[in-house]
């Protein structure tokens, strides 16, 4: 029997069939029940195991060594592509044959990038409060000297900074240090590089990057590149004002591993 609890104002109805059949008597809709946080929970899982599951097959079926590639990588692709499985697939695949054919060997040797890294414009040390190990780029230590190089050290440094993300981690994050720069460091054609090896290719794998002490005039350059970003990577970029650096990186970093340059304890380690 149902039963019914006092307490002043509408009876609350306690037992199955009989409390539905009442509230449909009183002409008052039955209450469905809420799904908990745990039950959402495994039916979101369910749904990324089914998405996994979809991409793996449509990628097997048209790349055999496509079954290489971990569910992480698998998911990252999905969610860069708002989880369309078809457009998913197409970009992982396409990151495939790419990988087979820029980078043959699996890596990127210092002897096939000797001129990047001369310019010593690019430091790997330390991890942010959640555990995504930090890179730090020097703007003006950049010239031009190579389009194919420079592609590569991007390479290179992006393979070197996913290497040192820990279980449990995806993304690292940035700091690109524009102190100093000038037009002679312009190279909108390597930047546009960069940004398309980085979307197309590592999807997921920037959790922020932090613009600090920019100039004016790079400004100008900024408005070229801009359009080409997409606008998950717009939402990870961070301009900071010179008077809030060290204050707006200890909000991601702590005193410990933040570089000396900014107030820090760490010092630059070359990639």
């Amino acid at each position: 029997m149902a039963k019914i609890s006092a307490g002043g104002g509408s009876p609350t109805l306690m037992g199955g069939d009989f409390g539905a059949k009442w509230l449909s008597g009183m002409g008052i809709p039955e209450l469905k029940k809420s799904p908990t946080g745990m039950e959402r929970g495994c039916t979101e899982y369910k749904e990324e195991l089914t998405r996994n599951r979809l991409v793996r097959t449509l990628i097997e079926r048209k790349d055999p060594s496509s079954k290489e590639v971990d569910e992480p990588t698998i998911r990252r692709f999905l969610h860069a592509r708002d989880f369309d499985i078809s457009q998913a697939s197409a970009m992982l695949l396409k990151y495939l044959k790419w990988r087979r054919t820029f980078v043959p060997n699996g890596f990127i040797s210092a002897s096939e990038v000797p001129n990047q890294i001369a310019q010593n414009k690019m430091f790997l040390q330390g991890s942010d409060k959640k555990g995504r190990p930090i890179a730090v780029v020097f703007g003006n230590r950049h010239f031009q000297d190579g389009l194919k190089e420079f592609k590569r050290y991007v390479v290179y440094g992006l393979d070197k900074t996913c290497a040192r993300i820990p279980p449990g981690q995806e993304k690292f994050i940035a700091i690109g240090d524009l102190e100093g720069w000038g037009y002679s460091n312009s190279d909108i054609r390597g930047y546009l590089g960069a940004l398309s090896i980085l979307q197309d290719y590592y999807p997921e794998r920037l959790g922020k990057l932090f613009i600090v002490h920019a100039p004016l005039v790079f400004m100008t350059v900024w408005k070229i590149v801009y359009p080409f970003i997409d606008n998950k990577t717009k939402k990870k970029i961070v301009f900071v004002e010179n008077k809030m650096l060290k204050s707006t990186l200890l909000e991601e970093i702590d005193e410990s591993q933040l570089p000396e340059i900014y107030g820090g304890q760490l010092p630059l380690v070359p990639i």
